[in-house]
């Protein structure tokens, strides 16, 4: 059992797992200007692989503790801003006279500065709350019944990612009915995409615990997001 006193020695899957939070983050970032169509429902094309970003945050915090996974969120808000930085400098450089693809390459990896803070608004507060409430409830709970953590942490973590972010990015620009729709579409759109995850979820959670060999129980932390400290801390 893993307890809050140990170095903060990582092993290469939770290196492969956080590659995958941090890749699946970025991705959904880069495709959220596709609008898609799923039944009635108009959804941006990140709802596709955005709920895997809530998915990978449960595993780590399940099994690595909410440091290791506060560590993670922070590695991805950082690399969010320098794609979103880079694309901006990418677009603003001159180019050639004869190459045609500059509007189309605007259009597609261009970033609004409102887009980027709703972004990255939504993101940190979204990601925090669902590994604390995650975390909370593990002790609660001691450890039993992991679907009602990985569901109830998401119902609030993706709830307030997606208020904040379709406030932010679109408010004062739609009707007030039309911003009440899409919120509730996406938020029905990746609880249910938790939901149907949930068995495969166990099965990634028990084999990386017997794999690793360990049970991490987040007694007497800091859930500061703020703090950096990986060794013994104290709320």
């Amino acid at each position: 059992m893993s307890k809050n006193g140990e170095s903060f020695w990582v092993s290469p899957r939770f290196v492969a797992l956080a590659c995958f939070f941090v890749t699946s983050l970025l991705i959904s970032n880069i495709i959220a200007g596709k609008l898609i169509q799923v039944w009635r429902l108009v959804l941006p094309a990140a709802v596709i692989i955005f709920p895997l970003t809530y998915i990978f945050g449960d595993v780590l915090t399940e099994v690595y503790g909410f440091k290791r996974t506060r560590f993670v969120i922070w590695i991805g808000f950082a690399a969010n801003v320098l794609m979103a930085a880079a694309f901006l400098l990418t677009i603003a450089l001159p180019f050639p006279d004869y190459w045609t693809g500059q509007t189309a390459y605007a259009a597609v990896l261009g970033f609004t500065p409102r887009l980027i803070l709703a972004s990255l608004v939504a993101y940190f507060a979204g990601e925090f709350v669902n590994a604390t409430l995650l975390s909370k409830m593990k002790v609660l709970t001691q450890g039993k019944w992991l679907w009602t953590r990985t569901i109830g942490s998401t119902l609030a973590g993706q709830g307030l990612d997606t208020v904040l972010f379709i406030s932010i990015a679109f408010g004062g620009i739609l009707p007030a009915a039309n911003l009440g729709m899409m919120m509730l579409a996406q938020y029905l759109f990746k609880v249910g995409f938790e939901i149907v995850a949930t068995p495969a979820t166990y099965v990634v959670v028990n084999w990386l615990k017997h794999k690793e060999g360990q049970e991490t129980f987040d007694y007497g932390i800091s859930y500061n997001p703020f703090r950096w400290g990986v060794n013994n801390e104290h709320a």
